[in-house]
């Protein structure tokens, strides 16, 4: 008798997780749902009171009408090259800032990783006016510069792959470096392919972040032909406040990118979530 009390307190449990988790995840997509239904629905239907949830008519004309009021091509292009050279950039950089302070022996290591690491506690907002200045004597105000080469580095990134490498063996260098293997070849040919989830985290981390930047490419930019997605919508919206259904539009295009590349890597990124940071 205990042991069936025990089971159904057990199921009980179990079924009010789930019953949780289930609440929790359709209040978290619920805003993007609303999102995608509001983007095939008329401006008098939106506007209309009390809402209706589903649309009474599904407008696909307003991706095409979306696209046609603003540059969203050229937008598309200016944040897809910036994001993809920040991802390159900083995989780069902070692999091999990451294999240095993880394999190499040199002194002040740990403090000056500390130091590194100290970086991640200032906002960028403090470090936004001093880097405007540095591009503005530069020339590279208004410039695929300005929103590029101040991303191709990271304290974060180098934290993650560096807490990522350190749970790989010592052996297989050692084993590498007999074999004549120099300390690039142990990088290039050893730790980055034992890496690949902590990559891939470290990929989607960067790609979204410099998909979804808004602030920066405001201040660094002028020019319409340099604006990314974020400042198109921006600048959408205040031409079209009340065309909610091609602001929709156009924010339902600029979030697909995100889930899909979400959803290729989200092998990769769970497991180097796991993985990263277990060990010091």
């Amino acid at each position: 008798m205990n042991r069936k009390k025990q089971k159904i307190s057990k199921f009980s449990k179990s079924l009010l997780l789930h019953i949780l988790i289930y609440v929790g995840a359709l209040l978290t997509v619920a805003p993007f749902i609303w999102m995608v239904l509001t983007s095939f629905k008329g401006m008098g239907e939106i506007l209309s009171y009390p809402p209706t949830f589903f649309p009474e008519e599904f407008k696909f004309s307003n991706y095409i009408r979306a696209f046609q009021a603003a540059s969203f091509g050229r937008f598309y292009f200016n944040t897809f090259l910036v994001a993809i050279a920040c991802t390159l950039g900083q995989l780069v950089t902070c692999s091999m800032a990451a294999f240095a302070f993880a394999r190499l022996k040199f002194k002040g290591r740990n403090a000056l990783f500390m130091l590194f690491l100290g970086t991640m506690m200032i906002p960028g907002q403090v470090t936004m006016i001093p880097t405007f200045i540095i591009l503005y004597w530069l020339g590279w105000i208004d410039t695929y510069w300005a929103l590029i080469v101040p991303g191709l580095a990271s304290a974060f990134g180098t934290f993650l792959m560096r807490q990522f490498f350190l749970t790989i063996p010592r052996e297989l260098e050692d084993a590498a470096y007999i074999d004549g293997c120099s300390r690039f070849g142990v990088l290039w040919r050893i730790i980055l392919p034992l890496s690949k989830p902590a990559l891939a985290t470290l990929a989607v981390f960067i790609f979204m972040f410099f998909f979804n930047d808004f602030l920066w490419p405001l201040i660094a930019i002028n020019s319409e032909e340099m604006r990314t997605v974020q400042l198109g919508l921006a600048v959408f919206r205040d031409r079209y406040i009340t065309e909610w259904d091609l602001l929709m539009a156009g924010s339902v295009t600029a979030t697909l990118p995100i889930i899909m590349i979400f959803f290729f890597a989200q092998k990769y990124f769970i497991k180097g979530i796991t993985l990263s940071g277990l060990k010091e």
